[in-house]
């Protein structure tokens, strides 16, 4: 029940702080010395804060409840209302409409809706961690060059050359996106090409020996934890999507029928959708899979929640369970490289087809409906043959 301007004047002290609730998330906070000071609770990113909004009588209820209001319109809008409150005292420096970390923000949340939630957590965690505290309070229009390369050479020296390159990359976005906002006239990044040490190429994990894949895929066969891991164990590089498609992978998107796995744009990492042809192994797993979790959303339920996805963790654990080298031979996302070179060096197939496969391609001039059924019909006679081909391994003990 709401409260009153009467409830709040007539609360009493007690021997232990309480709180008389509001609405949406507002209360008075009524500590052992008589004093009584507004409060909202609310969430930002994930993150449970706490904003005080004044005491009373200093503030009234109406007034309370107003600054509540305001505070929810920051929230509506990605900007934590704390920070706002910095910015009004003075503490951040900034005017809050030209700000770099306020601009970012606006940048991240006129995003969000384009990209993978992994992808959007990720964004504003390296930029809280590593942008934010040495320009966050400066005025756009401020910054130049420089600042940007002192900014990056902090993280450079830690020995994590790819994450200062990455935070370059973000912040240059950040800064066109204040060109569009009128709040700069140009993007200072572009200057520093060339400035920060090369990024040393890597290439993803991976294993393409035939004997051992076919020692790999036997190790899969014997595992013995879950039934759900067994089955992504032995799914992954039979469909070799990326890890984070597989474990998402959900029921109403797989035709069992059709043999045909269709993941919408939303769930692909470059937001396209995708049709990945099922063989006659991938749907036999599926279909031991079906009396385990079909009743449910996802096809690898988690355990702990089995509304949400299994954990984006669980393979690479279970492949170091059976004592695969995760950090120097083989991931989850290796079975992509496996894939690629095996297809394409043992069993002949043209790498544009493959690259279709592996979702690499972007959409051409007749748009995504067009790539996703791309070379579809190859495609699906791929898929079996390196299903075939992956039990010849398996079947070949040295």
């Amino acid at each position: 029940m709401a409260l009153t301007e009467t409830k709040v004047k007539s609360a009493k002290s007690k021997d232990q702080a309480y709180k008389l609730a509001d609405e949406k998330g507002m209360y008075v906070f009524v500590t052992p010395s008589g004093g009584k000071l507004w409060r909202l609770d609310y969430r930002f990113e994930g993150k449970r804060k706490t904003l005080a909004l004044g005491g009373y009588p200093d503030v009234s209820l109406g007034q309370a409840r107003d600054k509540r209001d305001e505070a929810r319109k920051s929230l509506a809008a990605g900007i934590d209302p704390g920070f706002v409150k910095q910015v009004q005292k003075g503490t951040r420096g900034v005017q809050l409409a030209n700000g770099f970390e306020v601009t970012a923000r606006r940048w991240h949340q006129n995003n969000t809706d384009s990209w993978t939630e992994s992808y959007a957590e990720k964004t504003i965690r390296l930029l809280e961690r590593d942008v934010f505290p040495w320009i966050g309070s400066r005025p756009v229009a401020d910054l130049g060059a420089p600042e940007f390369l002192v900014m990056a050479r902090r993280i450079e020296k830690r020995g994590h050359v790819d994450t200062a390159h990455r935070a370059i990359q973000l912040s240059g976005q950040i800064m066109r996106f204040a060109v569009a906002e009128g709040l700069v006239l140009r993007d200072p990044t572009v200057d520093l090409r060339g400035a920060l040490k090369p990024v040393q190429s890597t290439h993803m994990l991976s294993v393409t020996d035939p004997v051992r894949v076919g020692d790999i895929l036997r190790m899969f066969d014997a595992f013995s934890g879950t039934f759900q891991v067994q089955c992504a164990l032995k799914l992954a590089p039979l469909v070799f999507t990326r890890p984070g498609e597989l474990r998402k992978a959900k029921w109403a998107h797989i035709n069992l029928d059709e043999a045909l796995w269709s993941i919408p744009a939303e769930e692909m990492k470059m937001r396209e959708p995708h049709l990945v042809p099922l063989s006659e192994q991938s749907i036999s797993i599926l279909k031991d899979l079906e009396p385990y979790s079909g009743h449910l959303e996802h096809v690898f339920p988690g355990q702990r929640d089995p509304k949400r996805p299994m954990s984006d963790a669980a393979v690479n654990a279970a492949m170091r369970r059976l004592g695969i080298d995760t950090q120097n031979e083989l991931t989850g996302h290796g079975f992509r490289a496996m894939a690629r070179t095996i297809l394409h060096e043992r069993l002949g197939y043209d790498p544009e087809v493959i690259e279709q496969q592996l979702a690499h391609r972007a959409p051409g001039p007749l748009g995504a409906a067009y790539a996703r059924a791309k070379f579809i019909d190859k495609r699906t006679e791929m898929m079996q043959a390196w299903a075939d081909y992956l039990d010849q391994l398996k079947a070949a003990k040295a």
